[in-house]
């Protein structure tokens, strides 16, 4: 993913925004603002005929040094091309550039709504560890959020 895909890339996650499941955030960031909260690897999209498809890309979850090979999986697609197997694509490519810029787990935070998601999750080798209750707000309302994760069988093996 470049900076030009941009304005393809925040389209793409507006329509997610859209959907009320995807994610807490209600506006699209900027691109300096979602470029400074997100690794400057690992960072994907899906494009067929100069037509983005999706994206995929990871997000740090604590600063601390003891955390640093652990990542949070965003993947989003576009309206007109889920179903189609670019999620999978798109994961797949997140799981190898996440191993080899060391990454030995992977988390994510699905809606209990997204059964898309969740399962693609599943296929991926994710697995279901638990449901945060009310973990957040969104428009007003408690919801709950599935966390996932996926422990490199090859990245941090002693």
């Amino acid at each position: 993913m470049l900076a030009s895909d941009w304005p393809s890339v925040s389209t793409i996650y507006a329509e997610g925004i859209a959907t009320g499941f995807a994610t807490f955030e209600t506006v699209v960031p900027t691109w300096e603002d979602w470029d400074s909260s997100h690794m400057k690897s690992c960072r994907v999209v899906v494009e067929d005929q100069n037509t983005i498809l999706g994206w995929a890309a990871l997000t740090p979850v604590s600063s601390r040094c003891v955390y640093g090979g652990v990542a949070e999986v965003s993947v989003y697609v576009s309206n007109q091309s889920r179903g189609k197997g670019v999620g999978s694509i798109l994961l797949q490519a997140l799981i190898d550039q996440s191993e080899d810029a060391g990454i030995w787990s992977l988390q994510a935070g699905v809606f209990p709504q997204n059964k898309a998601s969740i399962n693609l999750h599943l296929k991926m080798g994710f697995r279901l560890i638990g449901t945060r209750e009310s973990i957040a707000k969104l428009n007003g309302q408690w919801n709950d959020n599935c966390m996932l994760e996926r422990r490199s069988k090859t990245v941090g093996i002693d």
